[in-house]
């Protein structure tokens, strides 16, 4: 099996974190240390590309991505630059006949992402989008779970990302609280994961009715300024959302979650049990089974931890009872698609999905703006 030659596009801290798994996957899968390979690297300035390069450890680096594009050897390229150059780059390295790993969310907006997709498709490259918390183990496990029908018929769920990155008012405003760049604000950067996190377990959605809101109106231009700028995105998104299988739910993101670093996760409520996954506690699936017994005395039934840990098929390091991390998702992630791509196989989640997400979150932002019930579907005609 020959995984193909990689091209990193944008190494700020992202990249870095990509750079990082990829280096990991030798390790975890017993393979020789040149399988994965990163031939070159991208970034908008010389300095820092060939600093990039001389951690990634490759020889080829260039401050136009298009050269890299052009590069006979590169075969897949990891793009991780800011949202709004997204489209442009997708429709760029899919005319040059590049495999597509691409960051979340897809796209500024639908239209965009639509276009992105269709490009692909002309292109017949294989994509893969960076929804990395899907591959927890024990997200991958509840899947499972619902796939054979543990929870029968789901009534609801109930989903959450939360972090503290913004609750200071003095912090600088980044490109990420900046519509022109990011299209959006915490549904966009954080949202989309836990969004996609359910979207693999209990299916598509159907509609959203949704409030979004900015805590923190403006901020500070640079560390130590006294010059000020509106952000115009949202700090906090709450979400009620259908699936295509009529199940209803509720969705929380913040960036405001005073206390909380990084804290995702889900419920599960169904007819025959329950499910709980926390990534604050990873190596744990929490299950809960209605036909065990609850009788006064002698009775099992009660939420019991399932050991999910690092069980990825064929891993050969970590041990698989060591507790999984969010690099280590990162390089599942890259895994399988490196994986597809070598053997010619269906990528997941593709460009496709993350379409999907985006036309979720367009239909939030809808909702939120005019107070009503959205259906997914009206934002993409």
């Amino acid at each position: 099996m020959t995984f193909p030659t990689i091209g990193m596009i944008g190494y700020g801290g992202i990249g870095r974190v990509h750079g990082m798994a990829y280096r990991s996957l030798p390790f975890h899968y017993g393979l020789p240390a040149d399988a994965v390979r990163i031939g070159g690297v991208a970034t908008t300035r010389a300095e820092t590309a060939q600093a990039a390069a001389a951690e990634l450890g490759c020889n080829f680096w260039t401050a136009d991505y298009r050269e890299l594009l052009a590069h006979p050897e590169i075969e897949a390229v990891d793009i991780c630059v800011p949202n709004h150059m997204h489209a442009e780059i997708v429709e760029a390295a899919a005319a040059a006949g590049k495999h597509i790993y691409c960051e979340k969310p897809l796209a500024m907006n639908v239209a965009e992402a639509q276009r992105m997709v269709a490009a692909a498709a002309r292109a017949g490259v294989k994509t893969q989008m960076t929804f990395n918390f899907r591959f927890y183990p024990a997200v991958l496990r509840a899947r499972q779970l619902v796939e054979e029908g543990f929870l029968g018929r789901i009534f609801s769920f109930r989903g959450r990302y939360y972090r503290s990155s913004y609750i200071d008012p003095n912090k600088p405003i980044s490109w990420r609280q900046q519509k022109a760049i990011a299209g959006g604000g915490t549904l966009f950067d954080i949202g989309s994961h836990i969004l996609d996190m359910l979207y693999s377990v209990v299916g598509e959605f159907e509609s959203v009715q949704a409030t979004l809101d900015t805590l923190i109106k403006e901020r500070p231009v640079g560390a130590g300024a006294t010059e000020r700028v509106a952000v115009d995105v949202d700090d906090i998104a709450l979400l009620t959302l259908r699936t295509k299988a009529g199940v209803l739910g509720v969705v929380d993101a913040s960036r405001m979650g005073t206390g909380l670093t990084n804290d995702i996760g889900f419920e599960l409520f169904g007819e025959k049990g329950a499910l709980r996954f926390s990534g604050l506690d990873p190596a744990w699936l929490e299950v809960y089974d209605v036909r065990d017994s609850d009788k006064p005395t002698g009775g099992m039934r009660g939420f019991r931890k399932i050991e999910t840990v690092n069980r990825y098929a064929g891993q050969k390091a970590p041990d698989w009872s060591m507790a999984p991390d969010f690099v280590r998702t990162h390089a599942e992630c890259q895994y399988q698609f490196l994986k597809a791509v070598a053997e010619d196989k269906p990528t997941q989640p593709t460009l496709a999905d993350g379409l999907h997400i985006q036309a979720v979150m367009a239909a939030a932002e809808r909702s939120s703006a005019e107070g009503r019930w959205v259906k997914v579907e009206e934002v993409l005609w």
